[in-house]
């Protein structure tokens, strides 16, 4: 296995129109191979637009990203185009005409069995989550080196995306898949990716291993007088209730243990603190390049 990057940006912009304004602005990181990315963001943050670009449907206004070709690429968005007339099996052989050289039947049936759908029901016949499920075993059979995913699960019930879920952790993980998945349902996220990017305001806030960035933060606790004690230290978020301040800090040396309480935030703690705090210093935390492949 390679420690290159499954996709690298540098300066990356996107701009829709004078009016509209910059989707993405000056946009720089690196994404491990093999690994599974969380893309997390706000609406309108410039997500979807980051996904586009890499998948190569756009092109940059500005700055550069490299991903791999689109015949090794495989795309979801969140409008999820199908072919109404045909029945779910006759949406699986497209694929395979489409893709003989690359084509995985089984991983696409399994998913497709694993949502309990019916093989001879039309594709219009099927609710949302269901054809979600369908484009998903799309993209599956296709057996791509990138997997780019836009909010696949949010039309599903917490059920079939933890049953979903499950089967496509692993698959990608069986067959040293890149995934890049972007979603509001942070439980969905935590436990399952390894590297994270958040982006807002069409500019990358946190980017590296999730493990990583959660370990240069603490919480702490301590006494509202104590707060110039943290001008040393970078702090992304803080609030003040009678005589005791929380903040989200990353600490660049030992704190008072008299003084303050620590504890390690979680990934939503951590994400809405970042997501309250925008004008907070970004973070980058390069990849060791023991961890580019994962277990």
């Amino acid at each position: 296995m390679t420690d290159d990057p499954v996709i690298e940006a540098t300066g990356l912009g996107a701009r829709y129109g004078r009016r509209r304004g910059w989707a993405l602005r000056d946009c720089s990181f690196r994404l491990p191979a093999h690994r599974v990315c969380a893309l997390v963001g706000p609406n309108g943050a410039g997500k979807s637009t980051l996904l586009a670009l890499a998948a190569r449907l756009l092109r940059p206004t500005e700055g550069t990203i490299s991903a791999p070709a689109r015949e090794e690429t495989a795309y979801v968005g969140q409008d999820k185009p199908l072919y109404p007339q045909l029945t779910v099996d006759e949406t699986l052989r497209m694929g395979y005409e489409l893709n003989p050289a690359r084509w995985d039947m089984k991983a696409a049936t399994r998913l497709v069995e694993a949502g309990e759908l019916d093989g001879n029901a039309k594709i219009r016949s099927l609710s949302g989550g269901e054809r979600t499920q369908v484009a998903l075993a799309l993209a599956l059979g296709k057996r791509p080196g990138l997997l780019l995913l836009d909010e696949p699960m949010a039309d599903l019930d917490p059920l079939a995306r933890h049953r979903l879920m499950g089967v496509l952790m692993a698959d990608t993980a069986e067959n040293g898949t890149s995934v890049v998945m972007s979603s509001h349902i942070v439980s969905e996220l935590e436990g399952v990716c390894d590297d994270l990017l958040l982006v807002d305001g069409g500019r990358v806030r946190l980017s590296g291993p999730v493990d990583d960035i959660l370990a240069a933060h603490r919480l702490l606790t301590g006494p509202a007088t104590a707060l110039e004690d943290l001008a040393p230290h970078t702090v992304v978020s803080s609030r003040t209730t009678g005589r005791v301040l929380t903040a989200l800090a990353r600490p660049r040396s030992p704190l008072d243990p008299d003084t303050w309480q620590t504890a390690h935030p979680s990934l939503e703690e951590l994400l809405i603190a970042h997501l309250r705090s925008p004008e907070a210093p970004a973070l980058t935390v390069e990849p060791r390049a023991t961890e580019a492949v994962r277990a």
